[in-house]
């Protein structure tokens, strides 16, 4: 009956206001340093919530419906980033369960068998079997989950906004200090992503090497940006028309630079991480994005609709 309530309070609040949830990953089973990834059986009910009480559709049916102001009510997207191969694993025989359209944004540079640089850092704090780590020249001692986690996101922050080459080779200092193996590969190959689009998934550009674009020159920028396109086009055999912008944040991780870039190499839209919908009125290349991650269905369901009232364009 509530979930009926805020269907109802959808449709009034959200008319020709559009939802796009982001997610990147979905795990078979829990993961101590990512515990706010949904598991199969959370993204499971994510899905079937959605499927019961939005109305769930591509980007490129959104877009249309932007541009001819006829979105329906409780209009929803659901977007990947980065390109997991868990997205093809686990999370495409959810989406085809409950018949979802889904968007996957590549970083095109991992799919060759090396992981983000993120994950990268993570790993070196997930091995429960290592009490400690030499960390720039200091011997840190690991505890719980809760402390490896708040250093692994300390890390994560300094080394984020490097350029790309520091930030590679600080990550390769670590590990070899730290006399650390490479984990598995967690991204899909360029036949994974292949198998992703065949089963109808839309699949989007997010850059080649996940850089934050603002730090980078326009000459580098726009090379991140083209060149995943093309590569992802002649790996899939599509045409490659969405964008999602690295980390994501307008005006701290991308500016106008970014967006006019992308707009010259013909993607029809791109997204940010700022919370929010989007409408006719905003930029299709400035599209906001937000997931809710609650963990019973009526929280995430009442966080969405109310996330309904963010409309102000980028």
């Amino acid at each position: 009956m509530l979930h009926k309530v805020l269907q109802l309070a959808g449709k009034i609040m959200g008319r020709n206001k559009l939802s796009i949830l982001i997610y990147h990953q979905v795990l078979a089973e829990p993961d101590p340093m990512r515990p706010s990834e949904p598991t199969a059986a959370v993204f499971d009910w994510h899905m079937c919530l959605l499927h019961n009480y939005f109305t769930p559709l591509s980007l490129d049916q959104a877009l249309e419906h932007l541009q001819q102001n006829t979105l329906p009510a409780n209009a929803v997207c659901v977007t990947f980033d980065d390109g997991y191969l868990n997205n093809l694993t686990v999370a495409q025989p959810i989406l085809a369960k409950y018949d979802i359209p889904a968007t996957v944004y590549i970083a095109t540079g991992f799919s060759a068998g090396t992981n983000m640089w993120n994950d990268r850092v993570i790993y070196l704090f997930a091995d429960k079997n290592r009490e400690q780590l030499n960390l720039q020249g200091e011997k840190v001692m690991l505890g719980d989950w809760q402390q490896r986690r708040q250093l692994a996101q300390q890390w994560l922050m300094k080394l984020k906004y490097l350029p790309i080459d520091q930030r590679l080779a600080e990550v390769d200092k670590l590990y070899r200090e730290n006399e650390t193996a490479e984990q598995a590969s967690l991204m899909m190959t360029p036949e994974e992503i292949k198998r992703l689009s065949a089963t109808g998934i839309c699949i989007g550009a997010h850059t080649i090497n996940h850089p934050i674009l603002k730090v980078l020159p326009a000459t580098e920028q726009q090379y991140e940006i083209m060149h995943s396109k093309q590569q992802l086009e002649q790996w899939t055999g599509q045409a490659v028309k969405h964008f999602a912008y690295p980390n994501g944040v307008l005006g701290r991780d991308f500016d106008e630079t970014a967006v006019q870039i992308v707009s010259q190499a013909g993607f029809s839209t791109a997204v940010a991480t700022n919370w929010g919908v989007s409408d006719g009125k905003c930029s299709f290349f400035k599209l906001r994005r937000f997931t809710p991650w609650d963990n019973s269905a009526l929280k995430f369901h009442a966080r969405l609709v109310n996330n309904m009232r963010q409309s102000q364009p980028l």
